[in-house]
């Protein structure tokens, strides 16, 4: 919904006059399951985008409206709790901010979303950096934007309970038109990279499927991560995270580790140099190679970390049959969602239709199909 139909919803529903914050989805364009091993991304902010509207009250009390879903909620601040359900991600983010000092007051809120659930592509970064901005609005906090990735990412572990990286709060407030962003993510230092926008089109294919396992075997592969790091301190006693080994290092320490530690272990390692790779590639233009990084990122998600699922392989497989598409793979946590293609800009359209044709005669599901551009991250519109 448009800021100025929001805004004019809002004034119906609270007869008050609200500010709005926005904040985008994203898509990561290479370096999958490397953010919570202390990695390298590259992802990109997305034109979709939460919007959340709203205006103070002074008796401690969140009340939340969503129009995507026709709910309302109402939280109390003193006793903020995890509930299980969307509000957790707005409450998450309201605890966060009190839990470092600053006590709130209170707000109506009303919130619009064209982010796709279950996608992969981050709707829930999206409505806690937007939810983080609107509540701050009302007690006049400012901090900076590196703090507001890290209190994302603390309301999504701590009160969501998924163990997410830092990558999908950090992009969501920093994405800027035109540009991925390269995150190191355990120092977090960035660089935005210019995206070739006049020579390709980066096209996100949704698959309409997520598969319930997703949550817990996203924790489990993140435990068994940490696992191999322990293991391998015996030849590596600095090593903190698998950013830390290199892919030469770990071919030498894998006979420490057992299936199916060592795969997720080679999938992280080889994972975060094919970012580092990928980038030098589109560095020099070479849009040929960064595809095929993409492939070799999808493939290696597929066999050794194990987190793509049928339809996701399907979708992979028919877009390498299209001219055109230079990469594909899978992108987010995996077990569903949403796979991302690099596709040459005149073939845009073939690709859409071919692909949507294809998936649909094959599995009876119609996919959604966005095509999106590198936008800007989060702000007040």
């Amino acid at each position: 919904m448009p800021c100025r139909s929001l805004k004019k919803t809002f004034v119906n529903l609270f007869d008050s006059e609200p500010r709005i914050f926005c904040a985008p989805g994203r898509v990561n364009l290479i370096g999958e399951h490397t953010d919570y091993n202390d990695g390298y991304v590259f992802p990109m902010a997305l034109a979709e985008k939460t919007c959340v509207a709203i205006s103070p009250r002074n008796d401690r009390k969140l009340v939340v409206q969503s129009l995507r879903i026709d709910d309302k909620i109402e939280r109390s601040l003193n006793e903020l709790e995890p509930r299980k359900d969307w509000s957790d991600y707005v409450a998450g983010m309201a605890w966060v901010i009190e839990q470092a000092g600053y006590p709130l007051i209170g707000a109506n809120m009303l919130i619009s979303s064209n982010v796709p659930l279950g996608a992969g592509l981050s709707s829930s970064a999206a409505i806690e950096i937007s939810s983080g901005l609107a509540l701050a609005s009302t007690i006049g906090l400012q901090v900076d934007s590196k703090t507001w990735a890290k209190w994302g990412q603390k309301a999504e572990n701590q009160f969501v309970g998924m163990n997410c990286g830092v990558m999908d709060q950090f992009i969501s407030i920093h994405g800027k038109e035109n540009h991925a962003l390269f995150l190191d993510c355990r120092t977090l230092d960035y660089q935005l990279v210019p995206l070739p926008a006049d020579q390709i089109r980066i096209i996100i294919c949704n698959t309409m499927v997520k598969h319930e396992l997703g949550a817990s075997e996203y924790n489990t592969r993140r435990k068994e991560c940490e696992n191999g790091v322990e293991l391998m301190k015996s030849m590596y006693p600095d090593i903190k995270a698998l950013r830390d080994v290199s892919p030469e290092q770990f071919y030498k320490a894998e006979h420490l580790l057992d299936d199916p530690v060592k795969k997720r272990c080679r999938h992280v390692v080889t994972e975060d140099q094919r970012v580092l790779d990928s980038i030098q590639a589109l560095q020099q233009h070479d849009l040929k190679t960064f595809g095929q990084f993409m492939n070799a990122s999808h493939d290696s998600l597929r066999d050794d970390y194990k987190v793509s699922c049928k339809e996701l392989d399907l979708m992979v497989d028919i877009a390498r049959t299209l001219d055109g598409c230079l990469g594909a793979r899978m992108t987010g946590g995996g077990f569903g969602g949403s796979t991302v293609n690099l596709v040459l800009e005149e073939f845009e359209r073939d690709f859409v239709a071919a692909i949507k044709e294809s998936y649909q005669t094959t599995t009876g599901i119609d996919p959604q199909i966005v095509v999106s551009v590198p936008s800007a991250g989060a702000k007040e519109c």
